[in-house]
């Protein structure tokens, strides 16, 4: 473990037994179940923010490419007439992966900063579908029946005295994701080149490492995630609504960067990026336990952020000044 992660695990551990001492009842399966569920989507997000973030990119498109492929996959399922959800998974994670595209493409042969790429194609891919498809919602009467079972079903169910704890299908997806990344990442000369153009874009070119795969690579990835994101999103509310979700980027890029990815690219870590948002589900699940209002949630999540960010680039400072020191002797 770096020194940033175990600094989130040793928050992460003080504030569970603040929040057990303070109400019992938060110590219990059903909490955990709970939070497991909830943050499933946003933990998937994470995954796709790391890897463009290690690439040396910023996207806030992930959201609005989330919802843009859930929704209309779930369009094109009615339209047609039948519902599965193998298809409508396939269909969100292609699309997803061409929206990604789109993103790679404007920012390798433009040449623009990934931030203004990516905000403008957030507004522009939203909007696309809001034009061509609109935006009905959809209640639970109207959800394909395949994605309701799918947002119930669950790998685990225990039973204590009332009551029964069902852990989600979904813990199952998210390990999966976290494997296929971890393997990517770490495991393959895809994986190496994100690495390498996020640590120095010219070097990384200068010694052959193809910008334009790799970027294609990035930014699709992080869209096929977007895609399946969205099915379970949806699934998992019972409910869908195609103007929702948006406005949760910043909180999720900066979760990946509590975890110690820089915004300038070339590092980063998996268990970073998980003890960021578990530190995010926390804080959003947890405040009821305490008896405090939602506004505590910002002032306790902006807080960690920032003696997070202080933290780490106060010891890139220390790095850098014994790195000259040496290189001088």
């Amino acid at each position: 473990m770096t020194s940033m992660e175990k600094y989130l695990l040793a928050i992460i551990l003080v504030y569970i037994v603040i929040v057990a001492v303070k109400n019992p009842q938060f110590f219990s399966l059903e909490t955990l179940f709970d939070m497991i569920r909830n943050g499933s989507g946003i933990m998937i997000l994470a995954l796709g923010v790391l890897v463009v973030l290690i690439s040396g990119g910023i996207d806030v498109s992930f959201t609005a490419i989330a919802i843009v492929s859930g929704y209309t996959s779930v369009r094109l399922m009615k339209v047609l007439g039948f519902d599965n959800l193998l298809f409508v998974i396939l269909v969100a994670v292609v699309i997803g992966a061409v929206l990604g595209s789109i993103n790679a493409l404007l920012i390798h042969f433009f040449r623009l900063p990934t931030l203004i790429v990516t905000l403008g194609t957030a507004s522009a891919f939203h909007g696309l579908m809001a034009i061509a498809l609109g935006t009905k919602t959809y209640t639970a009467i109207d959800v394909p029946q395949s994605m309701l079972d799918f947002g119930s079903s669950s790998l685990l169910t225990i039973s204590a005295e009332r009551s029964q704890y069902s852990l989600s299908v979904f813990f199952l997806i998210v390990l999966a994701c976290i494997v296929l990344t971890w393997f990517l990442l770490y495991r393959t000369m895809l994986g190496r080149m994100v690495f390498a153009i996020g640590s120095n874009e010219e070097s990384a070119s200068r010694i052959g490492i193809s910008l334009l795969r790799t970027k294609l690579f990035v930014y699709c990835y992080s869209g096929f995630l977007s895609g399946l994101m969205g099915i379970i999103y949806f699934s998992g509310l019972s409910y869908i609504n195609p103007v929702s979700l948006i406005g949760t980027e910043l909180m999720i890029i900066a979760a990946v960067v509590i975890g110690g990815a820089k915004l300038t690219g070339g590092e980063g870590t998996i268990l970073g990026a998980v003890l960021g948002i578990i530190i995010v589900q926390l804080f959003q699940s947890t405040l009821v336990f305490l008896g405090l209002g939602a506004s505590w949630n910002n002032l306790f999540f902006g807080s960690v952020l920032m003696v997070s960010l202080g933290i780490m680039y106060y010891r890139q400072r220390q790095l850098n000044k014994r790195s000259l020191v040496f290189s001088s002797n």
